[in-house]
């Protein structure tokens, strides 16, 4: 059975899989990072990682992956397959398609930014399947976007395209990471309900989980938190629908698995915010934690599709 590799790198952990031409996931595997033995040491174990699964296919399929993709975080320069820089993995300009593409005997090797990547499989087989013009926000440790356009993710002219967590929604408001303060991520990711439920509650293990079970509960020390954070979501996604006029937001990650607890509130104020706009779908994410990976093998077909033959 034809099939290509799929890899998605993450800061703790991988996943990994065979993928068939029609989506379907023919075999499933994960295993560490290893984030902490450093840069080198990643590399190596996503080289031996898809070596494994190169071996794998003629044992179980009949023959060799035809072509792989792998998504990985960070800055990415997908047209000359280097990966230039990722906080959280130490690594700075690494020829990771070249790399793969020799260790894997020569076969086509795709490389992705995982968000996007994981925009690019909600947008064809996902939540955005059927409509041509989605944005796809994960909300996590984070906030980034992928911003989707007829089929495939618009990546902008330096690869930076969809970093809407950098949008300054409250001018002098908490710093952030990237210099600014304010940016959309230190108000409404994961992390920053849970860095305001642990002052709050007055537990420091608290989590932006436990304040979502805390809204449902009726607390209402939760509820001020949540609201605040979706009010800055709110604040962040209607610059986006004004700016990109999409016809549905697709919302993972973390905060998103708290479901009707999110969406109720959020589809409410993004509606009382705009005003020429039209008011997207507002919908969740459909392929949880596989989104990366199977977005990494949509990219090893679509290499295989845009292939001249000899």
């Amino acid at each position: 059975m034809k099939h290509v590799i799929a890899l998605d790198v993450g800061g703790t952990g991988m996943k990994a899989a065979l993928i068939a031409r029609d989506g379907n996931l023919l075999h499933e595997a994960r295993r560490a990072t290893g984030r902490e033995r450093g840069p080198e040491a990643v590399v190596e174990t996503i080289l031996d990682f898809a070596d494994e699964l190169l071996r794998l296919g003629p044992e179980r399929f009949g023959t060799t992956a035809s072509a792989a993709g792998v998504a990985v975080p960070g800055i990415v320069d997908a047209e000359r397959g280097i990966a230039v820089y990722a906080a959280n993995l130490g690594w700075r300009d690494v020829p990771l398609r070249a790399l793969l593409g020799a260790h894997l005997g020569g076969i086509p090797v795709a490389l992705g930014h995982d968000v996007r990547t994981g925009g690019l499989a909600e947008g064809r087989i996902g939540a955005g399947r059927g409509t041509d013009r989605f944005l796809f926000v994960p909300l996590g440790t984070g906030i980034a976007g992928a911003i989707g356009i007829a089929g495939r993710i618009e990546a902008g002219a330096h690869g930076y395209a969809g970093e809407i967590g950098h949008i300054v929604v409250r001018p002098g408001g908490p710093a952030c990471g990237c210099g600014q303060h304010g940016c959309l991520e230190t108000l409404a990711s994961a992390s920053a309900v849970s860095r305001a439920w642990a002052v709050a509650s007055g537990d420091p293990s608290a989590d932006a989980a436990d304040c979502a079970k805390a809204v449902e509960s009726g607390d209402a020390r939760a509820r001020e938190v949540w609201l605040t954070a979706i009010g800055a979501l709110a604040d962040g996604l209607v610059t986006a629908i004004t700016l990109l006029d999409p016809s549905t937001l697709i919302i993972g990650g973390g905060l998103a698995e708290a479901g009707e607890t999110l969406f109720t509130p959020l589809r409410t104020a993004v509606e009382e915010r705009v005003t020429f706009q039209r008011l997207p779908e507002i919908v969740p994410a459909a392929l949880g934690d596989t989104a990366g990976c199977l977005g990494a093998g949509l990219l090893a077909w679509d290499l295989l599709a845009t292939e001249v033959p000899a």
